[in-house]
């Protein structure tokens, strides 16, 4: 029996058995089901996507009938049919000229520090061109990246990361350009590793991982950015080996200039939930690259990490209701799946928890089932108001983690009120705490 064939009938037995089950729990009506179609949804979302990923993930490695792109020394990557392939070709072409460039608004302070580690990094010195976007800056950020050795400093005009960054592009001639945060650094060997990624001929974005370090903070505890983003950069792996990632982060990615087209600067939108969907409807592969790390210093406290995330979402939803994310035409069926599953959903979750709430009252009269979702929401909101009342040790943890998910689906909400009522600013000022 085929893997394509095990994977149907795996898909029916499923589907029988999910109809059984769901006949057996909620026998009664509709009402009862309306309660549980919104916690469905979440626990979809959170924990049966990743599950389904691993699924076909398991699926497609036993599979010999496609070619498979190496990203990295010990991980597979998007898999590309044999004709569209060819093997020790692309893997052999010398190594291209990029340039690194690095958005800087008042960066005074790290932007030597970025430099140096710019200039540390393990790939020959006359194929990189080191650039620092100046974005308006008021400081000696000009200044401190000349004298640090950068190749090229450019004193733009204030208008925003996305501004600096895509200025910057029109004056380069490099194959390939990355791009950093003034306050990442990356590993030695990260640029060798996404620009081999990009060496094949269908990869037009690739993106690293980023690690968020707290040590030495004062209330970091309180802040769960580096648990998300493990979870996250795990669906992510995921997603790049079966089709695309769906989104990377600003931290350490690049592109190429040929592929730079398909993407539709505004710069209100961020690169890194923009160009990988507009990059892959336009015939282009975006990837993950585990082995290209950086590090990043985390937001102390889950208050500042409020105000980040807010005004992040508030840049996301341009991207969301006018930049093509919510249009599938032209995306590959597994890469629809995972717009939906990953991205649609995330940026509809507080409307789902609502839906959710509104639900299991009007339900809760009737349903046992309601009643234990709505003694869930009230558990998980007390949790989140008052994590330190929580006992010391895994219950305190679950505690944070819970207040870190109320924050962040409020910032999404809040996001987006703020995108529709007062609008979304291209500048934007680096969040306290992260320098």
């Amino acid at each position: 029996m085929s893997v394509k064939t095990k994977i149907a009938v795996v898909g029916r037995t499923t589907s029988t058995v999910g109809r059984a089950v769901w006949t057996a729990l909620f026998p009664d009506g509709v009402v009862k089901r309306r309660a549980v179609a919104p916690a469905a949804l979440l626990a979809y979302h959170h924990v049966g996507y990743p599950i389904l990923l691993w699924f076909l993930d398991r699926a497609q490695a036993v599979t010999a009938e496609d070619a498979v792109i190496r990203v990295g020394p010990r991980r597979p990557a998007p898999r590309v049919p044999h004709e569209e392939t060819a093997p020790g070709d692309w893997t052999k072409a010398p190594l291209p000229r990029v340039a690194l460039v690095i958005p800087a608004h008042n960066e005074a302070d790290v932007i030597r520090t970025k430099v140096a580690n710019a200039l540390a990094l393990d790939y020959p010195r006359d194929l990189l061109r080191i650039v620092v976007a100046a974005d308006g800056c008021t400081d000696d950020t000009v200044d401190a990246a000349r004298t640090a050795g950068a190749d090229l400093v450019l004193d733009l005009p204030r208008g925003g990361k996305m501004a600096a960054q895509h200025a910057t592009i029109a004056q380069l001639d490099e194959p390939i350009v990355a791009f950093s945060d003034a306050n990442s650094y990356w590993a030695a060997s990260a640029l060798r590793e996404l620009v081999a990624a990009l060496a094949h001929p269908r990869v037009g974005y690739a993106c690293g991982h980023v690690t968020f370090e707290k040590e030495g903070q004062e209330g970091s505890a309180d802040n769960q950015e580096g648990l998300y983003w493990r979870y996250e950069m795990a669906i992510r792996e995921r997603e790049s080996r079966l089709a695309s990632v769906t989104a990377g982060n600003g931290a350490i990615y690049a592109i190429k200039r040929a592929a730079y087209a398909a993407y539709a600067f505004d710069p209100v939108q961020g690169h890194d939930l923009a160009m990988p969907f507009q990059l892959v409807r336009a015939g282009w592969l975006a990837v993950d690259v585990r082995d290209a790390t950086a590090v990043e210093k985390m937001v102390p406290t889950i208050d500042g990490e409020f105000r980040r995330k807010r005004r992040m979402m508030s840049h996301a939803w341009p991207i969301v209701l006018r930049a093509g994310l919510l249009d599938l035409r032209g995306q590959p069926h597994r890469y629809m799946l995972m717009l939906v599953s990953h991205r649609w959903l995330r940026y509809g979750a507080p409307l789902i928890h609502g839906w959710l709430a509104y639900s299991s009252v009007r339900a809760a009269r009737q349903s046992r089932i309601a009643r234990l979702l709505l003694l869930g929401q009230a558990l998980l909101l007390a949790a989140a108001a008052k994590p330190d009342a929580a006992p010391a040790g895994p219950i305190r943890a679950l505690a944070r983690v819970a207040r870190y998910y109320v924050a962040t689906n409020a910032a999404i909400a809040l996001g987006l009120k703020d995108h529709l009522v007062e609008g979304t600013e291209a500048a934007w000022t680096p969040p306290e705490g992260t320098r």
